[in-house]
């Protein structure tokens, strides 16, 4: 049974077999030199302490080696990608063939859309969450205007019903009732980023293809966060960015799924570029396009290695801990987070993230009665870094491998404090 005492928390902290991850991060610090109270992993995650030595690794290569780097470096930057595609399939729930390391978040939308959305003039509309992230928003909206739709009509939205802040699966069946001959793509966020929701994909995907659709999912607030099984969820594709939940920094790649029956489709429009092409053959500038099988076919260029030396440097800790440990810790630590805030009485606060840990991942939004931005400024200002998303509502994000209970029952008293 939980408790709201900081000892409760210590002794929660003291037998988390994960505690000593947060060592191996840099924590924020106030200027006085103590530790903020850090709740954004859900934004941007922090920096693993490793990342410098894998980056200066990179940096001396390119010193020491210059072009020869290539091939002779310790870690050859050629293959380099590769290097990353067996931890992120471990990450995201997919097989190696079906995951690459690349471009931005948005950027490998496009390029799926490319791909797998193939719009008829009687089948071209494309279903998001009434409240998708803003960029898929416009991505989608775009790719609407592009083929020559009115993106207003192409669009159909997900809707939470009356009063409510949650998507219903039932209404979604019924939309593809309605439509479903219409809609060329279902393309939803797997962890919604307002709400915290976490979806069904196996569900969504089964869906959506029971009426023809492509099937696809923005896993920014999934990857590193919840259990995403993406290959046995049979998507048809799916994207992320890795400097959230799995640490990679600012403005880092993104990470791409196509399922395995894609694989070997060389029919499949896409835009191509040197590094979809086959490796053996991929210098001798000569050679007709020849597409490499799986997710590797839709890059284009040759891989940034700084930003990939980081995303390494993140993904071996992911490695180390497993995937299933840290969703363990996630929904104690978070459940521990809902207990206390619920303390605070339901007519202050109401949390809008599913109440069930199964559906959700480490975020909790929570909505503060009749409060405004200046609630959050406040709670900055004692030291917790969480976000604010407009009209009313504050993010949260316990992150299992560096937040501790302690944070979380310091934060919420610093709320407590707040509040009265």
């Amino acid at each position: 049974m939980h408790k709201v005492t900081l000892d409760y928390a210590k002794q929660q902290d003291e037998l988390d077999e994960l505690s000593n991850y947060r060592n191996r991060f840099h924590i924020p610090k106030d200027k006085h030199g103590n530790e903020l109270i850090y709740m954004t992993g859900n934004s941007l995650g922090l920096q693993p302490k490793q990342t410098k030595a894998y980056i200066d690794q990179e940096l001396e290569d390119w010193a020491n080696l210059g072009v020869e780097g290539h091939t002779e470096a310790k870690n050859p930057w050629l293959p380099y990608h590769e290097f990353l595609t067996k931890s992120m399939a471990n990450v995201v729930g997919a097989k190696p063939i079906e995951v690459v390391t690349m471009n931005t978040l948005t950027a490998n939308l496009h390029f799926m859309m490319v791909s797998f959305y193939k719009p008829t003039k009687t089948r071209y509309k494309i279903i998001i969450e009434s409240d998708a992230f803003p960029s898929d928003k416009y991505a989608v909206e775009s790719q609407l205007r592009h083929h020559g739709f009115d993106e207003k009509e192409g669009l159909i939205l997900w809707k939470p019903r009356k009063d409510e802040a949650l998507l219903h699966y039932e209404d979604l069946e019924a939309i593809l009732e309605k439509h479903g001959n219409e809609v060329a793509l279902v393309m939803i966020g797997g962890v919604n980023y307002y709400t915290g929701q976490y979806f069904d994909l196996k569900r969504i995907t089964e869906l959506g293809h029971k009426h023809d659709c492509i099937v696809g999912f923005d896993c920014a607030h999934g990857a590193g966060n919840v259990t995403l099984n993406l290959h046995d969820s049979g998507a048809d594709f799916a994207v992320w960015c890795t400097y959230k939940y799995l640490n990679s920094g600012p403005g880092s790649l993104a990470g791409c799924f196509v399922h395995e029956r894609h694989a070997y489709n060389k029919d499949l429009n896409r835009f191509a570029g040197w590094w979809s092409h086959n490796k053996q053959t991929r210098f001798n500038m000569r050679h007709e396009f020849d597409v490499l099988p799986g997710a590797e076919g839709w890059q284009l260029s040759n891989p940034p290695i700084l930003s990939m030396a980081a995303i390494r440097a993140s993904l071996d800790i992911f490695n180390e801990v497993g995937i299933k440990k840290l969703t363990d810790k996630s929904k104690r630590l978070t459940g521990y987070f809902e207990f206390l805030l619920k303390q605070l009485g339901e007519d202050t606060i109401k949390i809008i993230t599913p109440a069930n840990p199964e559906n959700r991942g480490c975020q909790l939004s929570i909505q503060v009665l009749n409060a405004n931005k200046r609630l959050h400024d406040k709670l900055t200002e004692t030291g917790v870094i969480s976000d604010w998303r407009a009209p009313d509502v504050i993010r949260c994000a316990p992150t299992p491998l560096y937040n501790s209970f302690q944070d979380v029952y310091h934060m919420v008293d610093k709320l407590k404090g707040i509040l009265n």
